[in-house]
Parts: C-alpha cells; structure tokens; sequence
C-alpha cells in the first residue's frame, strides 16, 4: 500500500468536492420540486395528469442512470430540431447535462416517497381543516405538506445518500468532480486501489455529514413521535 501516494492525492481529490456538492445540491432542489409536482399529478385522480407522471415514474425507475445520463448528453444532441434550438447552448454542456439526468432521477424516485408521505396524512386532519373554514391550497400548505415532509424525512435522506454517490456517474462526460480527479490520477499512477480507497472516504464522510444533518432534522421535528 502506497500510503504516500494516497496522501498526495488525498489534496488533488478534495479539490472535485465543491463541484460534487454543487451538482448534488442543485439537482436536490430541482428535483423536489420535480417531485412534488408529479406526486401531485399522481394523486390527481385525473387520467390526463396522473397516466403520465405514472409512465414517467416507470421509465426513469426502470432503466439505469449511466443509460440517462447517455442520452442526455450524447442522445439528444442526435437530433437536428434540438441542435437548432434555444436548448442547444445548454444541452451541449456536460455540467447541465449531468445535472438535468440527475434532477429528472431523483424527481422520479423521491416524487414516490412524497406521494406516500401525502397519503399517509390522516383524513382527521384534512376534515379538521375543511371545519375551520381553510381552502384546498391552505390545507395543501398548512397542513398536508409539513406532515407530508416530516413522513418523508427518513426515506428522503437515503435519497440525498443515494444522490451524492450517483452524482460520481457524471464523471463519465468528463466533469471533474471527485471520481473524475480520482480516474485521471490513477491513469497516471496505476494504482487504482490506494487511489478509490481515498475517493471512497470523501464520499463516506460527505454521506456521514448528511446522516448526522437528516438525524439533527428528524429530532427536531420529532419524526419518531408522529
């Protein structure tokens, strides 16, 4: 084991963590706000909304991220209407592309945990809200969606965990995040296994961070008592 080759990239690594936790941030927020509207457009009740975000939900839960991510970035830049067009700029960037195929996965993953946390809620609340006198938009706001977000806390931080580790896939359209550096660090020194080990914990400690942050949340707002 090379350890002084691990802590001479340790320093090299480290330098991807604020475009790692840019893109994971970004797509984070993106992508719940993706989530809430097609959790919405499931539980609708209406055809039109809810058989889209359905079939929306299945294609994007089942086919494999990298496959997305190659599509976003080669796929579309395949067809002449998209070259063409005002989407051309960004779509022909690799730092939105990852973004956009990682915001659309995790709306489609995290759009079923807050539909689930929504359909958890009592029907005693919402009939509680409706005596008081409260419209659909305000007991949406007031009432359904914290308890909705206070339900989800838990599945949700697997999902942020889940996002920090997929987010190493964009270094395959050559951003150089924390997997990038790693890959071009070991094509020079052939020594894949000192160098992952490296990456590996900058990836275990940025998802302690965030176990240690989803527990603070949960404790204040008191998930295990509901």
């Amino acid at each position: 084991m090379r350890f002084e080759l691990m802590y001479e990239s340790f320093f090299k690594i480290v330098q991807g963590i604020p475009l790692t936790l840019q893109v994971v941030i970004i797509a984070t927020i993106l992508g719940f706000i993706l989530a809430i509207l097609v959790a919405l457009m499931r539980i609708s009740g209406r055809g039109i909304l809810s058989i889209p975000a359905y079939y929306f939900v299945y294609l994007i839960r089942g086919t494999p991220l990298l496959l997305q991510l190659y599509f976003v970035y080669y796929g579309l830049g395949q067809f002449s209407f998209i070259r063409e067009s005002f989407l051309w700029p960004i779509l022909r960037e690799p730092y939105w592309c990852g973004i956009i195929t990682l915001t659309i996965s995790t709306g489609a993953y995290s759009s079923e945990i807050i539909r689930g946390g929504i359909m958890s809620v009592s029907k005693g609340y919402l009939e509680a809200s409706n005596a008081l006198g409260m419209s659909k938009f305000m007991t949406f706001m007031k009432v359904t969606l914290p308890i909705t977000f206070r339900q989800a806390l838990p599945a949700y931080g697997n999902e942020l965990i889940l996002m920090v580790k997929a987010s190493s896939l964009i270094s395959i359209i050559t951003l150089m995040e924390i997997t990038g550096i790693a890959r071009t660090i070991i094509s020079k020194t052939y020594a894949p296994v000192e160098i992952f080990l490296v990456a590996g914990s900058i990836y275990l400690f940025i998802n302690f961070l965030i176990v240690i942050s989803v527990n603070f949340a949960e404790n204040r707002l008191g998930v295990r008592n509901i």
